[in-house]
């Protein structure tokens, strides 16, 4: 792994408004099936438990996004949509599978703290613990990923360290 890996802010900014617009395309392609389903097989939208609510997150967008942004990470050229059009790519000390599924699920998790969070906040009008704790924990993870993205001269997070990854500029060879 390069020790000063020199991306500009601007390069990573470009690549995670992409990245965001991917996954806001595939939000709303989720709640175009979710309502055809619900209207027209199930009558009209079910009654979830806070569990149920937390688990349909879950398994509907965090868990789907994850597996796609990491094969997409593993897989030629090495990166998602917006590392492609910024012209970065992954690299990895041992390529896996695994490594790729791990950095992403790290990427993704202040996403699902977040839900977890929210949803229980909703259930219970943010009064319990569990609401403020993963919310903010979200909160903080996010800022902790990001701040190590730009500021650490590896331009690595927790994801990357952990996995043995890296984003670089593509090499032009």
């Amino acid at each position: 792994m390069k020790k000063s890996n020199a991306i500009d802010w601007r390069v990573r900014l470009k690549e995670l408004v992409i990245d965001y617009l991917a996954i806001l395309i595939f939000l709303i392609g989720l709640l175009v099936v979710n309502l055809l389903v619900y209207f027209f097989i199930l009558d009209g939208i079910p009654t979830f438990t806070m569990n149920q609510s937390k688990l349909v997150a879950t398994v509907e967008s965090v868990i789907p996004i994850i597996i796609w942004f990491a094969w997409m990470d593993y897989k030629k050229p090495y990166g998602t949509f917006g590392k492609r059009k910024a012209k970065l790519e992954v690299v990895y000390t041992n390529p896996a599978l695994w490594r790729s599924l791990v950095r992403n699920a790290i990427k993704f998790l202040p996403w699902q703290l977040a839900h977890l969070g929210v949803i229980e906040g909703i259930y219970t009008e943010f009064e319990t613990i569990g609401s403020i704790l993963f919310t903010n924990a979200g909160i903080l993870l996010a800022m902790i990923l990001f701040a190590m993205g730009f500021l650490r001269k590896d331009k690595r997070h927790l994801g990357d360290l952990l996995a043995g990854t890296q984003v670089r500029a593509k090499s032009t060879s």
